[in-house]
């Protein structure tokens, strides 16, 4: 599927095609390309007949909502009624949603029609798909390598055009690392400009929900639907959600940083080329670039996995085998508990918990996440700083194009030690914007490479300036559907 979310609106809107026509094509489009990719763990029951209602609307005259018609996927921790919402673990893998998520109610409101549920990384733990309990995701550019996680079905489906659009959660970078491995754009808003409720709980102070398109215009214009104040989220903020406005915003004058921790030799070639070209780009627009340093990212990965697996540890207690979750047929309550978790849960579930555990237990708590939790606020400190010089911090988005499966799965430190770009931004809450700026040559493979744009607090829409503003100079020579 070529056409962008918002062409195919228009195309529905001018009845140049219909909204079933629309559905077909990306049915057919899945039926025909996720056998080798395997973004989707399940395709919903009501996709056409929600089509035809579209269609019949307009037939009757009526307005439609502004994406009326347009196929969107959903990841599978996203409560959709009906639908099955594994969250990527066998503790789920029978439950149906009796509920839809703020964002899902939001997007069915704007005419966006669910085309089905996405893979993840279980629970939205880890950063390749690798560790879905149900299949492996691969990268449409090369499917010997991960597409990133951990909504990395949301972003291979994106990529290879089985839909325009799609939503996924970053808790610590899982929107925008995928988006970046798969040559998409993904953004990470300003903790609570997007709702969590309905979202099944990762560790709800890093949980983000953000979407994925092709183009920024598209992406502004899904964000529109499904940003503002929710009552059911406590956490929510009041802020009017202007992101389509703001494509029409100059870059010229802004003042760019790089983040000097973000500069080492542990980002690729590829990604150091395409650094450079946004700076040259956007120079080249009137926007003037620096350097700033912000000396406690130095420990927001050690930060993170505290803060993460703690948070983690205390949510997935839930699952349990007594009420919803897997449930072990052992003789007595602790054996049945003890067998449920032990065969409901992945390495990786497994991993968390307990590192989490650990952190919380007596005798540790002081020494690792409380000390963790002064970080946190050390590493908000010093971007509040840089931002009282600097309107956008530019870093890349993972240190490197994707990698081959497997290639981490011995070393866990290895594998979080992608996430350094990103975590940050969800210990302090800051909107991230993930823009394809380049590609690199592996192995005869081209791969994307994606550049991370960061705003202040609150100040999500600027970074939409920003990537209308490159996508035009560059006349959007790095959105291309995967071969």
């Amino acid at each position: 599927m070529s056409a962008t979310a918002l062409e195919l609106a228009h195309k529905i809107r001018s009845k140049e095609v219909s909204a079933l026509e629309v559905m077909e094509t990306a049915l057919e489009r899945i039926q025909n390309t996720d056998a080798r990719i395997g973004a989707f763990l399940s395709l919903t029951d009501d996709a056409l007949s929600r089509a035809r209602a579209v269609d019949a609307a307009l037939a009757r005259g009526e307005t439609l909502p502004p994406l009326a018609g347009v196929p969107i996927a959903l990841k599978d921790n996203l409560n959709f009624v009906g639908s099955l919402t594994t969250a990527g673990s066998k503790m789920l893998e029978r439950y149906r949603s009796p509920y839809n998520a703020t964002v899902v109610g939001r997007a069915l409101a704007a005419g966006l029609i669910p085309i089905g549920k996405t893979n993840l990384d279980e629970f939205a733990m880890g950063s390749t798909t690798e560790n879905s309990a149900f299949q492996k995701t691969h990268n449409p550019w090369d499917t010997t390598r991960v597409p990133g996680g951990t909504s990395g079905g949301s972003a291979a489906a994106v990529a290879s055009g089985m839909v325009p659009l799609a939503l996924g959660t970053d808790t610590g970078g899982s929107v925008r690392q995928p988006a970046a491995l798969c040559g998409i754009l993904g953004f990470k808003p300003t903790y609570g400009r997007i709702s969590r409720y309905g979202v099944i709980a990762t560790a709800s102070s890093l949980d983000q929900v953000g979407g994925m398109a092709r183009s920024t215009a598209d992406l502004a214009a899904l964000l529109d639907a499904i940003s503002g104040h929710d009552p059911l989220d406590s956490t929510s903020l009041e802020a009017k959600p202007q992101f389509t406005v703001a494509l029409n915003t100059s870059v010229s004058g802004m003042r760019f940083a790089y983040i000097k921790e973000a500069l080492g030799a542990g980002n690729s070639s590829g990604v150091a080329l395409a650094l450079e070209r946004v700076r040259v780009v956007l120079e080249g627009l009137g926007a003037t670039f620096s350097e700033v340093s912000l000396p406690s990212l130095a420990y927001n990965i050690a930060a993170y996995y505290i803060i993460n697996t703690a948070e983690i540890s205390s949510n997935l207690a839930r699952y349990d085998g007594m009420v919803y979750s897997h449930r072990s047929p052992a003789p007595d309550f602790n054996s049945s508990m003890s067998q449920s978790r032990g065969e409901g849960f992945g390495l990786e579930a497994k991993r968390r918990i307990l590192m989490g555990t650990y952190a919380l237990s007596s005798g540790y708590y002081d020494a690792f996440y409380s000390k963790a939790l002064k970080v946190r606020r050390l590493i908000a400190q010093d971007f509040a700083r840089a931002f009282e010089t600097f309107d956008v911090l530019v870093t890349p988005t993972s240190p490197s194009a994707a990698w081959k499966f497997g290639q981490f799965s011995n070393d866990p430190l290895a594998m979080y030690m992608m996430d350094v770009d990103t975590v940050s931004l969800n210990l302090a809450g800051l909107p991230g914007l993930s823009i394809p700026a380049g590609f690199e040559l592996q192995e005869g493979k081209t791969l994307p490479i994606g550049i991370q744009f960061i705003a202040p607090l609150l100040q999500d829409e600027r970074l939409f300036s920003v990537a209308q503003a490159f996508e035009t100079a560059t006349s959007s020579e790095f959105l291309k559907i995967a071969p």
